[in-house]
């Protein structure tokens, strides 16, 4: 293990430590999720240098790997401020950060989750229409920690058209046909994790609930932590947008 390491990263969290220093957490390609110390990052001077979705450049110094050791950054490009005025948009950034924190293991490379949240964080700006990029990061990131949702055909039939659902309890797919009764025991399968381009909030919903009820039960609950609260807030933010659509009144001709 490396005592010390220069890499770009994202800030997934900073938390107080002690009266002016952070305890951060930064993701990189090579390290994985990595925590350290940042003397003074609670500061006035660096406290925006350490907000959830910045990309840095970090740099990470110990004596012993074993150690907590420091961690350094220079500010490559700031996430928040460009989307401070789309609550939507600033509750994907920090869902997204939260969930990367808390389910990846520390100091494990998952270099396919960095590209996909380096790129979800660079166009979080666009809203809700970057929901199922959100949703399918997070499908990728439950495959790379061993809980992958089979899309592939229908647990019950071999079918590979027509999946409408999957399975809570085997994460496997299945047809709208050989759901039969069973429907309303399933979870939906929203379209655009099967190939469709098109997407409304009822399918955004439903893909928070997909990867929602897996990360709930293997990600977080295999280690008894519930989902962060930045995750469920984003779920029930869509799921309130749905609502709201359902009762708006019809448009006159």
């Amino acid at each position: 293990m490396a005592l010390e390491w220069e890499a770009p990263g994202i800030v997934l969290d900073a938390r107080l430590y002690g009266a002016a220093d952070a305890l951060v957490t930064v993701f990189t390609e090579e390290h994985g999720a990595w925590r350290g110390l940042a003397r003074g990052g609670a500061s006035r001077r660096q406290a925006a240098l350490w907000q959830a979705g910045n990309l840095i450049q970090a740099r990470w110094v110990a004596r012993l790997s074993e150690q907590l050791g420091t961690m350094t950054a220079e500010l490559v490009h700031a996430a928040a401020p460009g989307v401070m005025d789309d609550a939507l948009a600033l509750a994907m950034l920090s869902a997204s950060c939260a969930v990367a924190e808390g389910a990846l293991p520390e100091r494990e490379a998952h270099p396919r989750v960095f590209t996909g949240l380096l790129r979800l964080i660079a166009h979080i700006s666009k809203g809700a229409e970057m929901l199922p990029d959100l949703v399918r990061w997070e499908a990728d990131l439950l495959a790379d920690l061993g809980y992958g949702i089979d899309l592939s055909r229908c647990a019950v039939s071999g079918e590979v058209a027509g999946l409408a659902f999957v399975s809570p309890r085997t994460g496997r797919a299945v047809t709208r046909e050989a759901a039969g009764e069973w429907a309303g025991k399933l979870l939906t399968l929203p379209g655009f994790l099967v190939g469709s381009n098109y997407a409304e909030a009822e399918d955004w919903r439903d893909g928070l609930a997909l990867t929602g009820h897996f990360l709930v039960r293997d990600a977080f609950g295999h280690h008894h932590r519930p989902l962060p609260q930045a995750r469920a807030m984003l779920s029930d933010r869509v799921a309130g947008m749905v609502r709201k659509d359902n009762q708006a009144p019809p448009e006159s001709s």
